[in-house]
């Protein structure tokens, strides 16, 4: 009987009369038994007979049945529930990512690269009906994972995200990096097409100009946020290698191009945020998840188990045993 409800329960309250008619059983015991007037019992004080204890026996089994019958109005039933869903109107998101030498920078803790992977890992997981893909810029850039659904694929290969001046050249092209991401998403068939735009300095790099690269991102309906991620002031940042290889940092002012990454955010109908710490960083990603909401269609599919013919099985039986001993062994017993 796990898992059992009741599709009726309000026939519990029939317990309630149970008691009436025991009650009523003891009020009328000595009229169902025929009497005689003697002068003295002593002679059958203790002449007992077992059916004349057994006698009661009757009264139990039709109450057990009466009792099963009540439970079997009830309808108990098992129920086995089955939910499949499916996205109605899914979001293509493509994280653009600025991999330049200066996300390095301590001013984020342990840097700014490594602090953005584990709070866009975070937002990754979250965005459990989306498909979503990687792309990394520097001076230049390039697709490091296609829009996918497999969400394994994207979280390790943002793992695997590190500054390398040997595979793409040091500088920030904020125009080739959210050029290569519309190119990801200008045929996407999703309802909803957003990039996430993140920069820590100001565009010197690369040959199309950002702002180009946003009247296009609108013509094709993509939304772009943008975030700038820095601290306000002098940070700690890397300027060359000792001879182990190892960088060197010193302490530079924070530049970031705030007016060009708000007008690529209004043209696109999207939004600007400023991450200045790691906690801001979170917020921001956490609110974009909060503003890009995906429409989930869940239909849930419901199996009973109908579990009252026991109990009526049960019961019958009860009564059947209590009428046949009536009219058999207890017929005519005084």
């Amino acid at each position: 009987m796990k898992n059992v409800t009741f599709l009726h329960p309000e026939f519990f309250w029939l317990f309630l009369l149970l008691p009436l008619a025991i009650g009523w059983f003891i009020y009328s015991k000595k009229k169902q038994t025929a009497t005689i007037k003697m002068s003295t019992l002593a002679p059958f004080k203790n002449n007992r007979t077992l059916l004349s204890r057994l006698k009661p026996l009757l009264f139990v089994l039709r109450i057990l049945g009466l009792s099963t019958i009540i439970v079997a109005l009830a309808r108990p039933r098992s129920v086995d529930v089955t939910a499949k869903s499916r996205t109605t109107r899914g979001i293509d998101i493509v994280m653009a990512l600025d991999v330049s030498g200066s996300m390095l920078a301590k001013d984020l803790k342990p840097n700014r690269l490594d602090a953005l992977k584990r709070v866009a890992s975070t937002f990754i997981e979250d965005r459990v009906n989306d498909r979503i893909g990687l792309v990394v810029y520097a001076g230049e850039s390039y697709t490091r994972t296609p829009v996918t659904s497999d969400k394994t694929v994207v979280l390790q290969s943002l793992k695997t995200v590190e500054y390398d001046d040997s595979i793409i050249a040091d500088g920030t092209g904020i125009g080739v990096g959210l050029a290569t991401a519309i190119n990801r998403l200008k045929d996407s068939k999703a309802k909803s097409r957003i990039i996430i735009l993140l920069t820590d300095g100001v565009n010197n790099s690369g040959t199309i100009d950002p702002r180009m690269a946003a009247d296009i991102a609108k013509q094709y309906g993509i939304k772009v946020y943008t975030i700038g991620i820095g601290t306000n002031g002098m940070a700690p940042f890397p300027y060359a290698k000792d001879a182990n290889g190892r960088f060197l940092f010193r302490n530079m002012q924070v530049e970031i191009d705030e007016g060009l990454m708000k007008e690529i955010a209004k043209t696109t109908d999207g939004k600007y945020f400023r991450a200045t710490s790691n906690k801001k960083l979170e917020e921001i990603y956490s609110e974009i998840n909060k503003l890009e909401t995906t429409e989930v269609e869940e239909k849930k599919y419901f199996n009973y188990d109908e579990k009252f013919k026991p109990f009526i099985w049960f019961a019958f039986g009860l009564l059947l045993i209590e009428i046949i001993l009536r009219n058999t062994v207890f017929r005519g017993f005084v």
